[in-house]
């Protein structure tokens, strides 16, 4: 690999249907590999939400602005991406369904859309992870009394349920191909980060494993929430807290959580010492399940989308 001085980019991407995303400084752009082979870019200019407000640069507040901006920007591109891919010829027309009927004429807007799949999103995952846990907290808070032991239990269930939910979704061949790109967009960020030249070549060398992808964020997301959540007290006021009350104020520490979590990932994406490799370990051994070894094309398409976005002066780009 190049000895040349690893520089920390705060460029970061995202698979998408048959491409890669790639957001910079200032930039966003989709590249995608239509299905006669050409590659198409579409690069638009952003100004993040913690540019345009002092108090949404404060630690902890902008993880939890960058994840609900994650949340829209990820399904911004992959609906950018599927307009972009065309289907091949003799690929059987797309029929909607019903429910994508019922919402093409609830929401008109393309914007309210986009929105309307965040919150349904978000509204599935804090069911799956965090309400269905809580759910056995309170079924076990019957019989045990020790809440940190509680919450360890419940923080294991939640593990259990995503890594299984990974496995799951891994076996499917369409998302194998995203995974795919997933490590296309890892070692090109990678590559770029040593100063390589960007060419198939050069990036095929490096890992696909990367200390800042947002499946080692989450897994931070599970084991944070065990520690935070391990600090609600049994009564407030002189109430007691349990029942449903207990699942209220866990989804009210959500955003603590997530914004906690940003930090350690910053922190572990500009840091070299051990101790972080060390922390970092486990997210880096989750991407084995949503990363795949990329090809030659693939590559080519990472490559195309990171070229739209590194800025003309490597200085504006600091992590």
């Amino acid at each position: 690999m190049s000895e040349n001085k690893v520089h920390k980019t705060s460029i970061g991407g995202q698979a998408v249907l048959e491409g890669v995303m790639m957001k910079g400084p200032d930039k966003i752009a989709v590249a995608v590999r239509k299905s006669s082979g050409e590659i198409v870019t579409d690069v638009q200019d952003i100004k993040p939400a913690s540019k345009r407000n002092f108090f949404l640069k404060l630690p902890i507040i902008r993880g939890c602005i960058a994840f609900f901006e994650s949340m829209i920007v990820g399904v911004k591109t992959l609906m950018k991406s599927a307009e972009m891919y065309d289907l091949e010829e003799d690929e059987p027309e797309y029929t909607p369904s019903k429910v994508d009927e019922f919402v093409e004429k609830i929401f008109k807007n393309k914007d309210a859309v986009i929105y309307f799949s965040v919150v349904v999103a978000v509204l599935f995952s804090v069911g799956l992870f965090f309400i269905i846990p809580g759910l056995i907290f309170n079924f076990l808070a019957k019989v045990i009394e020790n809440r940190i032991v509680l919450n360890l239990i419940e923080g294991l269930i939640r593990i259990v349920i995503f890594l299984s939910y990974l496995g799951l979704v891994s076996i499917n061949r369409d998302i194998q191909r995203v995974f795919e790109y997933h490590g296309a967009e890892h070692k090109t960020i990678f590559a770029y980060e040593h100063g390589e030249e960007l060419t198939p070549e050069n990036v095929r060398k490096y890992q696909r494993f990367h200390p800042r992808c947002g499946t080692s964020f989450l897994l931070f997301v599970m084991i944070i929430s065990i520690l935070v959540f391990s600090l609600i007290p049994k009564e407030i006021a002189g109430m007691q807290i349990g029942g449903f009350g207990t699942i209220l104020i866990k989804l009210l520490l959500l955003p603590i959580v997530s914004g906690i979590s940003y930090e350690i990932i910053k922190w572990a994406g500009r840091s070299d010492s051990k101790f972080v490799a060390a922390l970092s370990k486990p997210g880096m051994c989750l991407q084995r399940l949503t990363t795949r070894e990329p090809d030659d094309s693939q590559l080519e398409v990472a490559i195309a989308s990171i070229m739209a976005v590194i800025p003309d002066n490597r200085e504006d780009d600091k992590w």
